[in-house]
């Protein structure tokens, strides 16, 4: 990949530096701009907290040993609900600090001092790591997106409302496409009482996706066992 396109491709990227020490913070947003990330920084985890309430981030670079909330603390509580990758700086650079952010769930570990273009190197690592765990978990059929994860359904880019038990049988569905999923192990997924559950369901999914119901391109009937989704081979 060429330099130009390695830009283009880290243009699609917005990442949040978090460090108290100004001087490594602001090097860091401009070495990282320049070389053709996003980047937002904050001192420390209640700006990035402020950042993350309006902006959506592809990683935090961030620093270990702040004051008040630690980046430690900071990685525990950011794994409660969410999985963006993490990569911890710090000065301390031994192998308990190193496991402990780790098992914590951080996706990588840097310690200071170190060379920015040796960060870049981890941080595309760690994002092409994401993209291919991601593409893993998107199903396309037709015009259709479907992301397992998100369970979020888009057609052409416009997102369709689903209500949950669409969403939970084409998330099913999604899991095991082109393969058979029975009936009862339909129902079993939805905690529907009864197979005929899941034929209603069915029913109203193919009314939103299928250009003729009657006749399913994707929502497959495989008769007398259960349903199949026709997906895009990847």
């Amino acid at each position: 990949m060429s330099d130009s396109q390695k830009l283009i491709a880290r243009a699609d990227y917005h990442l949040l530096v978090v460090d108290d020490d100004d001087r490594i913070r602001d090097l860091l947003k401009r070495y990282l701009t320049r070389e053709g990330y996003r980047v937002s920084a904050a001192a420390n985890t209640a700006g990035a907290r402020n950042f993350m309430t309006t902006l959506s981030f592809d990683c935090l670079i961030l620093d270990i040993m702040m004051p008040g909330e630690t980046g430690l603390e900071f990685t525990t509580a950011l794994r409660a609900q969410s999985d963006v990758p993490i990569i911890l700086l710090t000065a301390k650079g031994d192998a308990a600090d190193r496991i402990g952010g780790l098992k914590l769930g951080a996706d990588d570990y840097l310690p200071k001092p170190f060379e920015p273009e040796e960060l870049v190197l981890r941080i595309d690592a760690v994002l092409r790591r994401g993209a291919t765990e991601r593409a893993a978990q998107i199903v396309y059929f037709g015009d259709y997106e479907f992301d397992i994860s998100r369970q979020v359904l888009t057609k052409d880019g416009d997102a369709i409302r689903l209500t949950t038990g669409e969403t939970g049988l084409l998330t099913t569905l999604s899991r095991r496409a082109g393969t058979v999923v029975q009936r009862y192990a339909l129902a079993e997924a939805l905690g529907a009482g009864s197979d005929r559950a899941v034929d209603v369901q069915m029913t109203r999914l193919r009314k939103k996706l299928e250009v003729q119901p009657s006749e399913p391109e994707f929502l497959i009937t495989v008769r007398g066992q259960g349903y199949r989704l026709l997906a895009d081979p990847i």
